[in-house]
């Protein structure tokens, strides 16, 4: 038991059972904190090792050689044309000038190099050129579509298509490639095929009617047949092109008809995020629904009794964050053995935090033989790893490439000073319609919301300092319109779907453009329209302009002041006076939800003798009828008439 420290009183403190676990908790979240990086570093040291005795036998066989006499051997150059070091290149004398090369301003400068050092150099690279010929070749994926061509689907020639799955007609290719511009592009993209063409149950089809969804996207498109034919599948599009119902429904499909065992789930969704999981759980609920499949969330910051008892009853469909999946299989809660679909959301994603080593464990808990769907924006970042060990003959769908190709998304770019990105910003939240704003730091986004609050605007800030339940109330005032500005770090960059959003806000620039071309995607969601605004500081200015070109947007830089029409003009900003928001008002919003109201005044009470009464007292039982059917003789003292006409 831990003493009182200085302020001894005779007693020690005791510990509560809620302290124990964290304390417990923390103990062991440092253990693995350390025991992480001493592996780290282990791994870092011998690779240096590994690198170090190569690069000295390189250079041991290198003087062997010379030593002997052996004329130096040819080699290609970066051009893959064959020369003779010695022979062609002029021998330049001690002192004499070396080359003149251009420095990354585009001027010409000197090389003062001695031409020992650049020898020592080109020496000491050879190794890491040896090793990059020696990992094989790279994994090339099907080319990118151009806006406005057909989808591109890269499978083998023998395959055949599913039975009773239509095959869209394919028009032929555009020959003029389409380029993002700044201006929207007028022209309406022709609707896909329907779902039922694409031989979707008919149960689902009519409860996509009822939605008013009839025609699959394009993702859609290229994936609903060979996922229906139980084929492994690739498949590649944008944020927001609908690939939560390309997995989704032909899952919901396959296991239709089928019973879930106690513990052991029959198909397993992976997502990076709490909020990406609950947005796919809230998007497959109705289809679930009509089939008649269980299905429930399992990600951290929730409740375990809820995951345990869906479990314990049999499960459908499990939809999961790595980390809590993970843990109920540690507890005995979940058995992977009877799994059947195993799909990969936002997989990119999870490489990007970390979650690879989480999802090859899951994985590898799996039954072979099973169908291994993997969506995502992009593949890379490790992907190729997943790929190849886990999904086997697969094909691969591409519907976008890395770069911002919604025709109907405006990419605007304003050249600020310091002292206007304030007004900047809150003139531009303050329009009509709901705003996204990005910022970099979790202390930048509730900086913002109190900046934009104190100008008037109603804000919140989303990040991941706050906990789940906080989260849940910002994201759903958001949703519901309550909250018209979402102040938000990249956190909410991926996989989050609100509807209507018509700007995003970029304060501060995203770290490269996959961060962008995410961030953009909160809005023109499902061929919807949006403004994408980046402010950007004067310094930043060649830094932004490199991000728009990788993220293929035509949008310059220009400048832009605040209180002007060019402003109102491009992102309807309201340039009036507002009174500043109470903090009231979000305290209300952030604040749990007030437990039901239970007895009071008037209301029904149970009184000794086993009665209700709606009076006053209502504990007297005053006469009313029991249970049992008699009545309670112990009402009013005098036995006079009461209020009700009673006895």
């Amino acid at each position: 038991m831990p003493s009182n420290g200085k302020h001894r009183t005779g007693k020690k403190q005791r510990w509560t059972a809620a302290a124990k676990s964290s304390a417990k908790s923390a103990r062991q979240a440092k253990d693995e904190a350390r025991a992480a990086k001493r592996s780290t570093k282990k791994r870092v040291e011998r690779r240096r090792a590994g690198r170090d005795a190569e690069a000295q036998e390189w250079r041991e066989s290198r003087g062997t050689r010379r030593e002997e006499g052996a004329e130096r051997p040819r080699r290609e150059d970066r051009f893959g044309k064959r020369r003779d070091e010695r022979a062609e290149r002029p021998h330049r004398e001690e002192g004499a000038e070396g080359p003149r090369r251009e420095d990354r301003f585009g001027k010409r400068r000197e090389d003062r190099r001695p031409p020992r050092a650049r020898k020592d150099q080109q020496r000491e690279s050879r190794p890491l050129r040896q090793q990059r010929e020696q990992r094989g070749p790279v994994r090339e994926f099907p080319p990118v579509v151009e806006e406005g061509s057909p989808v591109v689907s890269t499978s083998r020639p023998e395959r055949s298509p599913a039975p009773g799955a239509g095959v869209p007609s394919q028009a032929p290719a555009s020959a003029e490639p389409a380029t993002a511009a700044a201006t929207p592009a007028p022209a309406a993209e022709a609707p896909g095929p329907t779902f039922a063409e694409l031989g979707l149950p008919e149960v689902l089809v009519e409860r996509l009617g009822r939605d008013g969804i009839r025609h699959a996207f394009p993702i859609q498109a290229a994936t609903l047949a060979d996922a229906l034919a139980g084929r492994d599948l690739l498949g590649r599009g944008r944020t927001g092109s609908g690939k939560t119902l390309a997995f989704g429904l032909p899952t919901i499909a396959r296991l239709t008809g089928g019973r879930a065992q106690r513990n052991k789930p029959r198909a397993v969704i992976l997502t990076p995020t709490r909020e990406l999981a609950m947005q796919v759980s809230d998007a497959l609920q109705p289809f679930a629904h009509v089939t008649g499949l269980k299905h429930k969330l399992v990600a951290g910051g929730l409740p375990y009794p809820p995951q345990l008892a869906a479990l314990e009853r049999g499960l459908d469909v499990l939809i999961a964050t790595p980390g809590r999946l993970i843990d109920l299989i540690e507890r005995g809660a979940c058995d992977l053995s009877a799994v059947e679909i195993a799909v990969l959301d936002e997989a990119d994603h999870m490489a990007e935090m970390g979650f690879l080593p989480e999802v090859t464990q899951i994985m590898d808990l799996m039954p072979a033989g099973g169908q291994r769907m993997l969506f995502s924006a992009t593949l890379d970042n490790g992907i190729d790893q997943l790929v190849e060990n886990y999904l086997v003959d697969p094909i691969t769908h591409s519907t976008d490439d890395a770069q911002a190709s919604v025709t109907t998304m405006e990419h605007r770019v304003f050249l600020v000073q310091p002292q206007h990105k304030k007004p900047i910003t809150a003139q531009i939240c303050g329009r009509d319609g709901r705003t996204v704003v990005f910022v970099r730091t979790k202390l930048g986004a509730d900086r913002v919301a109190e900046q934009l609050r104190e100008a008037g605007v109603f804000a919140a800030a989303l990040h991941g300092g706050l906990n789940q339940a906080q989260r849940n109330r910002v994201l759903a005032a958001f949703k519901d319109g309550g909250l018209p500005v979402l102040v938000a770090t990249d956190v909410a960059a991926r996989g989050i779907h609100v509807d209507d959003v018509s700007l995003v806000l970029q304060a501060d620039p995203p770290a490269d453009h996959k961060d962008y071309l995410h961030r953009a995607g909160r809005t023109a969601r499902a061929g919807g329209k949006g403004v994408v605004v980046t402010l950007a500081l004067p310094h930043q200015r060649k830094m932004v302009q490199r991000l728009m070109d990788q993220a293929g947007v035509g949008a310059k830089p220009e400048p832009m002041a605040p209180d002007t029409d060019e402003l109102v003009a491009v992102t309807g900003a309201d340039t009036g006076r507002r009174e500043p928001v109470e903090e009231s008002r979000i305290k209300r919003m952030m604040a749990p939800p007030r437990p039901p109201h239970r007895g009071g005044r008037g209301g029904p009470r149970r009184g000794p003798g086993g009665g209700r009464d709606g009076g006053r007292g209502g504990s007297g039982g005053r006469g009313g009828p029991r249970r049992d059917g008699s009545r309670h003789e112990g009402g009013h003292r005098s036995g006079g008439p009461r209020r009700d006409g009673g006895r």
